[in-house]
């Protein structure tokens, strides 16, 4: 396993994974079940639930080039979880004050999966 995290930080953001992912299914759970709501719904339940499924396997990659790969994905779903998290907002379909701070962990995450990826990216130093 490629290892560019201390233990510690990695099994902390892997449970920030879990929490982000319990909160977008109970924020799906909540939408209206509307042809919008259950769309939007829909689309963000595949995004929001996504990322830490994929940062685990991550966490198992083969190679440095496969953790780049891996994490690459899990950025992408984090970024299209944020676009229909501010779909969510802006039309809204919920109110909740909560929904702040969803997207702030979102945009938490994606500054520290892009992080990470630019330091796996940095060749070693001789």
């Amino acid at each position: 396993m490629i290892r560019i995290m201390s233990k510690r930080k990695d099994e902390e953001l892997a449970d920030r994974f879990l929490s982000f992912t319990v909160r977008i299914i109970k924020l799906v759970d909540a939408l209206p079940k509307t042809v919008t709501g259950k769309h939007v719904g829909n689309q963000l339940l595949r995004s929001g639930t996504s990322p830490g499924a994929n940062y685990e396997e991550a966490r198992g990659a083969e190679s440095k080039a496969d953790f780049i790969h891996k994490m690459s994905i899990v950025l992408k779903e984090l970024k299209e979880s944020r676009y229909w998290l501010k779909v969510v907002i802006s039309v809204p379909l919920v109110k909740t004050k909560r929904l702040g701070t969803l997207l702030e962990e979102c945009e938490q995450l994606i500054a520290i999966i892009a992080k990470s990826i630019s330091t796996a990216r940095k060749p070693k130093p001789k």
